[in-house]
């Protein structure tokens, strides 16, 4: 069964300079390595706007599509990818006095994905495991370079 994934990343900005970048989720590209490209559609980032996804993971390439289902300005953005319900998330978190900022990049599946998810993943993927192997490896990737991005 497909678990819950969470990895957290310290930044020394404040919450608003870190949602200034992480807010733009068509910018996913230059920080995950599991993003090939990004296209919002419907205007400005808000709950309802919805997207489409091209996805990598070596030769393998697949579209997604999903909704946001979260947008709380300098705190939170959430999308449920529709295909397999899982819910990705940033959340911000003040530290010190609101100098520095905890990102935290979740992966929610606790009401499950589909069959036709699970199987690809077990098919195409190299199974669970490995497949949520490497998207642990992928988040700790895309926090390091949304630090990068907010630092530079």
């Amino acid at each position: 069964m497909p678990a819950d994934l969470e990895v957290s990343i310290d930044i020394n900005a404040t919450p608003a300079q870190v949602w200034a970048v992480v807010s733009d989720l068509t910018a996913m590209p230059r920080w995950s390595p599991q993003t090939k490209k990004v296209f919002l559609r419907g205007g400005p980032l808000r709950v309802g706007s919805k997207m489409l996804n091209v996805n990598k993971l070596g030769w393998r390439v697949w579209p997604t599509q999903s909704v946001v289902t979260a947008y709380e300005p300098d705190h939170l953005v959430a999308f449920k990818v529709l295909e397999n319900h899982a819910v990705w998330s940033f959340e911000l978190t003040p530290l010190d006095d609101g100098v520095r900022t905890k990102v935290t990049q979740r992966r929610d599946v606790s009401t499950g994905t589909t069959v036709v998810s699970r199987q690809l993943i077990d098919k195409a993927m190299g199974g669970e495991e490995r497949f949520e192997k490497g998207l642990t490896t992928g988040m700790r990737q895309t926090l390091q370079r949304i630090r990068d991005e907010v630092m530079s």
